[in-house]
């Protein structure tokens, strides 16, 4: 009997990059030395500080249920921290706990999509926003942004692409695959485009505090009316913890936990009280000795790739990544993907899960891993390239 699958699903792609992290796992299992460039994920482990205070809240009992939009505590938290580091005023009430900023993502478009809305969003993007948008039968009406615009919508096209079916945009600052950040300007030119149209305007900020030649900023400083998604695991390095945060407009929020209560209930109870301690100075002092190591290792891979005969159309602003064009080198990222992989063992991942924007010309490369390691791994590259040419 053949299986009775949704048609939303038809939409949905998988994370083409996973075949390629599977044969990069039996390529280890058979012994041999794979360098992981294609994980998202950082290297460092979570800060001792969260760490003692996720086991103390075990010890302390906390592993019950929490209220649906998470802990008083850790909800006052993140807006003082609002507060403070970018002068930004945010009721307590309008922060939502969620598990993961796919939670986040999940509430905000959930309340705010119809079947057959349309939402604005650059391609390439991370491919769980379009996805999630098919999810709630909605339509990602994705727009090509190349290396002229720091591959970042621009309020010109915001306005060129506009249809009676828009519910709004969505934004990624810094972004995954690329990197970049909206240039202010241009976000708020953006915010008053949306805000004219009563619109909705979303923002992925699940990397900000990873930006390095300036300091990070928030959309909340030119649209308090902006949805904000949110993460403890990039730059708080809590991945497994599965943790994040929406901050969403007043009107929507008994909607917002509504839908939380039946989606998730709420956020792991002893993750929530160990991210009280994300925000500490001592916490916050490690965090940023590791951010200046990104750093380092952004402007390492960025002069050797291009070494290599790879270019970067655009310097990364911040995260962790560096989408680079290897069109001088190959016909077809994907296949110059896998066959460095098998060759060389080194794993990147080709621009087909960020969308159709060219997708054969890109791969990215995450600088998750040490500076010694990337060594080893850029000689491998080298040889690889220069054997094939």
């Amino acid at each position: 009997m053949s299986p009775r699958i949704a048609d939303r699903m038809n939409h949905i792609e998988p994370f083409h990059v996973m075949a390629l992290l599977a044969r990069a796992k039996e390529l280890e299992a058979e012994g041999h030395d794979v360098i992981h460039m294609e994980i998202g994920e950082p290297d460092f482990p979570t800060p001792r500080p969260i760490v003692e205070a996720g086991r103390q809240a075990l010890a302390d009992g906390h592993t019950f249920y929490t209220p649906a939009l998470g802990i008083a505590a850790l909800r006052e938290t993140i807006a003082g921290f609002y507060q403070q580091h970018y002068g930004v005023a945010i009721d307590p009430a309008r922060v939502v706990v969620t598990p993961g900023a796919s939670g986040a993502l999940q509430l905000a478009l959930g309340v705010l999509i119809n079947p057959g809305d349309e939402i604005l969003l650059a391609d390439p993007t991370y491919p769980c926003n379009r996805h999630f948008i098919r999810m709630f039968e909605g339509v990602p009406h994705t727009i090509a942004v190349g290396p002229q615009h720091r591959f970042q919508l621009t309020a010109e096209q915001v306005r060129e692409h506009w249809n009676e079916r828009t519910a709004g945009v969505m934004l990624a600052s810094p972004a995954n695959p690329t990197g970049t950040l909206v240039p202010a300007a241009e976000m708020r030119a953006i915010a008053a485009e949306v805000r004219q149209r009563r619109a909705a305007l979303i923002v992925d900020e699940i990397y900000q505090g990873l930006v390095y030649e300036q300091p990070d900023a928030t959309v909340l400083t030119c649209d308090g009316d902006a949805f904000v998604i949110n993460s403890f695991s990039k730059y708080f390095q809590m991945t497994g913890w599965r943790l994040g945060w929406l901050i969403a407009p007043e009107p929507y929020l008994p909607a917002i936990e509504k839908l939380a209560m039946n989606v998730f209930l709420s956020a792991s109870a002893p993750a929530q009280y160990a991210a009280l301690a994300a925000f500490t100075p001592e916490t916050r002092s490690i965090l940023e000795a590791r951010r200046a190591e990104f750093r380092v290792r952004r402007d390492y891979l960025v002069q050797a790739l291009q070494q290599i005969g790879l270019t970067v159309p655009v310097q990364p602003d911040g995260a962790f990544y560096v989408y680079a064009d290897c069109s001088a080198l190959a016909q077809d990222s994907e296949t110059f993907a896998r066959e460095l992989l098998e060759a060389a063992h080194v794993a990147v991942t080709p621009g087909r899960d960020f969308g159709g924007a060219e997708p054969g010309r890109y791969l990215r490369f995450a600088y998750t891993t040490s500076i010694e390691r990337m060594g080893v791994a850029l000689d491998r590259i080298s040889r690889f390239v220069s054997s094939n040419i």
